[in-house]
């Protein structure tokens, strides 16, 4: 079977001019529907706005993470339309038929059926927490003076925290994956990091999540040519913050993915500034053109992080969905429990049938995130949760 890949989230950037005014049409509001391509499925969302004297159009693909894509307007009447994006070499024709539109999706030489409804489909997050909030949040800023970067973040004190209490709590940095995401980590809707700092909040634990570099109110900071090593000078400054703000007992660190990775380096460059030999080997991938020309992909394949796991003294948690197609819990949980210092305070845990998300899962695949309910296992809030407290 033929297989064809949907290219609709680089289409980022805004597209100038419209093809004619269009004071009004029967078309008006929001329209859905599902692209299937092979054994996946894509929603596309179509909104069709008035504007000053026109009639705006521009998509959404929820399961891509992609709003307000700009169309250009070949074509609209009261029963058809034209759009096209033309920047990725998508179109969409269309025309109305028992209220729906008929039409076809057409991208690099691929057409494909789509029929779209009026209304957006409701997406269910029943673990996304709602205010009131029964714990206290402030915004914080903090430099990374380096990268002339500066994060902006929430602070979120446990439920009970009393400033003049003579026990004072655990804190931990929670460092997103790869890519540019803000303070909850949201992809698809979900908001892991907002669910994960609200329950920690409620079992005495003080989170700080901060939006990434140059994304939602964090400025500064080269991104197009960063690495994971720039990233995590910026969680370091994290750290640096919360341990001068000296309203905690203990600091640690909550990553995901890639913040995994970096919670791992930062816990190794501790460990060899106080004599951890660095000598390992880091076996060099051959590289390809496209590689050389992507700073991060670069460095992430020439990355061996046997060192900074070898070198980590302090306790560690390291989990894994065994359902994750993005990073192999056989792989990734054996060779951290291998090179780790021994310690009766590591917890190095698979849980089976969960994703990359940490989501109950049927293939694990990226395709599956989206239609999950579930944005993170109780389980493994709880396992969180109860491994922090053990600590203090």
């Amino acid at each position: 079977m033929k297989k064809y890949s949907i290219t609709l989230l680089l289409a980022l950037v805004a597209m100038t001019g419209w093809a004619q005014v269009n004071p009004t049409t029967a078309l008006l509001g929001s329209w859905s529907g599902k692209l299937n391509v092979g054994a996946a499925s894509l929603m596309l969302v179509l909104h069709l706005e008035q504007g000053d004297g026109y009639v705006i159009a521009s998509f959404d693909s929820p399961d891509q993470g992609a709003k307000g894509i700009p169309a250009y307007k070949e074509y609209l009447s009261d029963d058809s339309l034209a759009l096209k994006v033309e920047n990725i070499g998508m179109t969409y024709r269309a025309r109305l038929k028992d209220d729906t539109l008929d039409g076809t999706f057409s991208q690099n030489g691929m057409s494909l059926p789509l029929v779209m409804t009026r209304g957006v489909p409701e997406v269910k997050r029943p673990q996304t927490p709602k205010e009131p909030f029964p714990y206290a949040t402030e915004e914080v800023m903090f430099p990374n003076a380096t990268d002339f970067a500066t994060l902006v973040g929430t602070l979120t004190w446990p439920v009970g925290y009393d400033k003049n209490a003579k026990q004072k709590p655990t804190v931990v940095l929670m460092v997103t994956g790869s890519g540019q995401q803000n303070r909850d980590e949201e992809l698809l809707q979900h908001k892991p990091f907002l669910v994960i700092a609200d329950y920690l909040a409620r079992h005495g634990i003080a989170t700080l999540r901060y939006d990434d570099r140059a994304t939602g109110a964090s400025v500064g900071g080269d991104v197009k040519n960063a690495t994971s090593e720039d990233f995590a000078r910026d969680a370091a400054a994290g750290l640096e913050y919360l341990r001068n703000t000296k309203a905690f007992s203990k600091v640690g660190i909550l990553g995901h993915s890639e913040g995994g990775l970096i919670a791992f380096m930062l816990g190794g460059k501790k460990g060899r500034d106080t004599g951890m030999p660095a000598d390992m080997t880091v076996e060099k991938y051959h590289q390809q053109d496209a590689v050389q020309q992507m700073p991060w992909l670069k460095w992430f394949i020439d990355y061996d992080p046997s060192v900074d796991i070898a070198a980590t003294r302090c306790p560690v948690f390291a989990l894994n969905g065994d359902r994750d197609c993005q990073v192999i819990s056989s792989q990734n949980l054996t060779a951290i429990e291998r090179l780790l210092p021994k310690s009766k305070q590591h917890l190095v845990k698979e849980y089976p049938g969960l994703n990359h998300l940490f989501q109950h899962c049927t293939t694990g695949l990226v395709t599956e995130y989206s239609e999950i309910e579930e944005t993170i296992s109780p389980e493994v809030l709880s396992d969180i949760a109860n491994w922090i407290n053990s600590l203090k």
